[in-house]
């Protein structure tokens, strides 16, 4: 996931329908240290930012640029340690010192701490999954992200380019082979990737540099850094890959959705849960086929919509879609649309591209910076068959263009940038982040999106029952003993994806067991809207509005504080 930059607005706890939205961000990032909270917040992130260099630097905290975390034995200890001082430090605060909404805020601290340490202690993930490194490693934030100009920029690439070699021969240290096939592949794929992309277009992106001594040094330290990821990236496939060992098992994945999303429910409720919105969507197709592709099959109703390709391609039709998308929200006056700012669309870098289109959007402590919508284009290892089914339909596409930008990630931006909570714009939930992008795709349809036209609902629900099978897969991957081809299978069958998006996500499910939270997030939402609405669509911008200023915590604190119930609990 992108450091997506949402937020809590904490006046939301007490407040309930039409929200004031305001015409600016909120521009102060500083900490009120007068109260106990505040206090207690200042020195977390005091402490946080230097053991997660890439994460400060992504929020817009360039002191750090250049630096990556101290991957180690010492260095993970630390981050564990952090971690758990920083729970025990929170709950130690008296509640009488604090107010509604920091109590509101603490909980949502301790939550987001958890769940970091699921990944670290539980899942171990430092040894066992290089997903865990590929995201952190990501210098995209010096190519692409103009907070200054290119030789400041280059400089700090220089310093994280120097940084890489260490870097690399901790993970070498940490990772146990052998690695599932699906992991080595991804990892393969990300570490060669950084490879190409140092001596690349990384370069390339600094060739209006014009200092010699500046180039030079940057030859040298890209050099070293692609030679070291190029090692890297042999090591772990020195060993013969396995053809399992990736699965969380039933346990540790019920642990997963309860520390990182607060969801506590059985597996088999969960797996229900799915499986019906699974038949819901099935049966949604099934009618809209009816009407765009009368007598023919699933398979052919869903070709005929993926078959009305982009003339101009994907990135251009983007583009495209985006002032139509932003008009309808406001001529049906669904939610707020604070500021000015727009989001750009571009191809995605290479070692990038594991999942087909995704946003990048600056942090909470940069100015004026634009958000970039990246749109992934096929294998070139694929064959043309299937390097050709992969570009999507254009409806397919605007579900996406919807899911990312157009109210989907870059709206809840426009919100967060507007909270008054400083930790809320710095952390966001999976299944909140994802659940709402999600949702939007299925409500701008029910609101009227291009009146009922069928081949715009297919294209909906071809999103849909992606994540619908990602939902299954993740639970079927990693807690029913269900095998990489036979996610691929349901895919392919059940929620009639085309061979390349299906291979991807089949793997993707081993590595990602989280990407269960786009529909588990979405359902949650759903159910939120009926209850907090009565069904009434005239409070639904008075909902969304209400929804997004919370930004990133669990959805079940939010239905807590949004229904004014006892407990957060999750309600489908």
């Amino acid at each position: 996931m992108r450091n997506l930059l949402l937020a809590v607005s904490l006046a939301a706890l007490t407040v309930s329908g039409c929200k004031k939205i305001e015409a600016e961000p909120v521009a102060a990032m500083k900490i009120d240290q007068s109260s106990a909270w505040g206090s207690y917040l200042s020195g977390f992130l005091d402490g946080y930012f230097p053991v997660n260099p890439n994460f400060a630097v992504y929020q817009g905290k360039h002191e750090f640029d250049g630096q990556l975390p101290d991957w180690s034995a010492e260095g993970l200890k630390k981050a564990v340690d952090i971690r758990k001082q920083a729970i025990a430090d929170a709950l130690a605060i008296d509640a009488a010192d604090l107010s509604e909404a920091e109590k509101f805020e603490r909980d949502y601290l301790v939550n987001v701490m958890e769940g970091e340490l699921f990944w670290l202690e539980t899942a171990d993930s430092p040894h066992k999954n290089p997903a865990y490194y590929v995201g952190a490693l990501d210098p995209n934030v010096y190519i692409a992200r103009p907070y200054a100009d290119a030789a400041t920029r280059m400089k700090a690439f220089i310093k994280y380019a120097n940084a890489v070699p260490v870097a690399a021969q901790q993970i070498k240290d940490n990772l146990k082979l052998p690695l599932p096939e699906t992991y080595l592949k991804f990892g393969q794929a990300g570490f060669g990737g950084f490879a190409d992309y140092f001596t690349g277009d990384a370069k390339a992106a600094f060739a209006e540099v014009k200092d010699p001594e500046l180039q030079r040094q940057f030859d040298v330290a890209a050099a070293a850094a692609a030679a070291a990821m190029k090692d890297l990236a042999g090591h772990i496939g020195s060993v013969p890959a396995t053809s399992d060992g990736f699965a969380l098992g039933a346990e540790k994945f019920a642990a997963m959705v309860s520390k990182t999303e607060g969801v506590n429910v059985s597996l088999d409720e969960l797996e229900a849960i799915g499986r019906a919105d699974l038949k819901r969507n099935q049966a949604a197709l099934a009618k809209a086929c009816g009407k765009f592709a009368p007598g023919a099959s699933i398979v052919d109703c869903f070709a005929k919509m993926a078959a009305n390709k982009p003339e101009k391609g994907p990135v251009q039709e983007a583009r495209d879609q985006l002032p139509p998308l932003r008009e309808f929200l406001i001529e049906k006056d669904l939610v707020s649309i604070p500021g000015t700012e727009v989001a750009q669309v571009e191809e995605s870098p290479p070692y990038n591209r594991q999942n087909s289109a995704y946003i990048d959007i600056p942090g909470p402590y940069e100015k004026g910076l634009p958000s970039v919508y990246y749109i992934s284009p096929p294998d070139p290892s694929w064959d043309e068959a299937t390097r050709a089914a992969y570009i999507p339909g254009k409806m397919d596409l605007l579900g996406t263009t919807i899911h990312e930008v157009w109210p989907g990630h870059f709206l809840n931006f426009l919100h967060a940038n507007r909270a008054e909570s400083i930790f809320g714009k710095l952390f966001v939930g999976y299944a909140f982040a994802e659940g709402w992008a999600h949702y939007t795709e299925e409500m701008m349809v029910e609101a009227g999106l291009h009146d009922g036209d069928p081949e715009t609902k297919i294209g909906q629900l071809s999103n849909a029952l992606l994540r619908n099978c990602r939902y299954l897969s993740a639970i079927g991957l990693h807690a029913r003993g269900m095998t990489v081809e036979q996610s691929l299978d349901m895919f392919r069958k059940q929620c009639y994806q085309d061979l390349g998006n299906a291979t991807q996500q089949a793997a993707r499910g081993t590595y990602d067991p989280a990407y269960l939270n786009y529909t588990m997030g979405k359902l949650m939402i759903r159910k939120l809207r009926e209850d907090w609405t009565g069904g009434d669509r005239g409070k639904w911008k008075a909902f969304h509005d209400e929804f997004l200023s919370y930004g990133g915590p669990p959805i079940p604190m939010v239905r807590k504080a949004m229904m004014k119930e006892a407990e957060a609990r999750a309600v489908f």
